[in-house]
């Protein structure tokens, strides 16, 4: 038992440590910032969602009692409550034709199980990014004016800090620059989410405590009732206020959801070209550096919700069935 508290404890400890290290204003305190979950889902994968909650109230606790109410909450909502929920949904599984998922147990032996689809996995973290960004925006006002005025006055505030002379000039810049500010949040949300849930996988895979299989990648997709989802989010998006802010935040995060599918797409297409892992590798490169080619595999992962590109391309693999005699 004591093995494990001290596990959660040091987890929760590292995790509360990045997480406070934005304070410092140090450009590397930026990069630990976005990785403070990566501890506690390393605990949560590794030895149970038990111990990431355990390490994430302590830690919670901790910051509170150091620098205020609002570094507990911030913390609790932002990295404590992702990190267990995602772990514990890695780790849920069912036996192979039952009617509900069970909690995450060791597999039995000669058991075969259903592991809970990556694709509902993707959707829950456009949730949780969601979550963080518009509850990050509503530290700043209560409304939709407010929000908008406060994100102008810190970008121009930056602007100027940067570079005096131009203040004059960047007016319409900010104001194109906050409009799309929650959405690009979001997205920042979205991927920082996932590229720590997928250390941590890799993490706990390579010591040997990852009690699940490797799941397949290019299998992943989302459930059909997405697609409604972000068509309602996308009509929000052209009322006002503080719910447009909010639509904008729920696309702009589902369709990082589906560009994610978007290149499982790419990879289940490509498995028939000698070239394949030259094109791979442009694709990622040129997304990474450049970003917004990235739309090309939001309407990717769209177009195969759609119309099924990979089950098409899957079974037009298949060999023909054999005559009948």
């Amino acid at each position: 038992m004591m093995p494990f508290v001290l596990i959660a404890l040091i987890a929760g400890a590292a995790s509360a440590l990045m997480f406070a290290s934005i304070i410092s204003g140090a450009l590397i305190s930026l990069v630990l910032f976005y990785l403070a979950p990566l501890p506690l889902m390393v605990a949560a994968i590794g030895w149970g969602p038990l111990c990431a909650s355990l390490g994430g109230i302590g830690a919670a606790i901790g910051l509170g009692a150091l620098f205020g109410l609002p570094y507990c909450f911030a913390f609790a909502v932002t990295v404590a409550l992702p990190a267990w929920w995602l772990g514990h949904l890695v780790l849920l599984s069912r036996p192979v034709g039952a009617a509900a998922p069970d909690a995450a147990t060791e597999p039995a032996a000669g058991l075969e199980l259903e592991w809970y689809p990556v694709g509902r996995i993707l959707l829950w973290l456009a949730g949780f990014a969601a979550l963080t960004t518009m509850a990050a925006l509503l530290t700043l006002g209560t409304d939709a004016d407010t929000i908008i005025g406060t994100l102008r006055r810190g970008l121009l505030r930056l602007l100027r800090a940067t570079d005096p002379q131009s203040a004059g000039e960047v007016g319409q810049f900010v104001d194109a620059l906050v409009r799309i500010a929650p959405a690009g949040a979001t997205v920042i949300a979205m991927m920082t989410l996932t590229l720590n849930l997928w250390l941590s996988a890799k993490v706990t895979a390579t010591s040997g405590r990852l009690r699940r299989p490797w799941p397949d990648m290019m299998t992943a997709e989302l459930p059909p009732m997405t697609l409604v989802a972000l068509c309602i989010a996308l009509a929000f998006c052209f009322t006002g206020g503080l719910l447009a802010i909010a639509a904008q935040i729920i696309a702009a995060a589902l369709m990082m959801g589906y560009a994610l599918t978007g290149f499982a797409v790419l990879h289940t297409l490509t498995l028939a070209l000698k070239s394949r892992t030259f094109w791979l590798g442009s694709t990622y490169a040129v997304v990474v550096v450049f970003g917004w080619p990235v739309i090309a595999m939001v309407i990717l992962g769209l177009a195969d919700a759609v119309f099924g590109f990979r089950e098409r391309f899957l079974r037009s693999r298949q060999p023909p069935p054999l005559p009948t005699p």
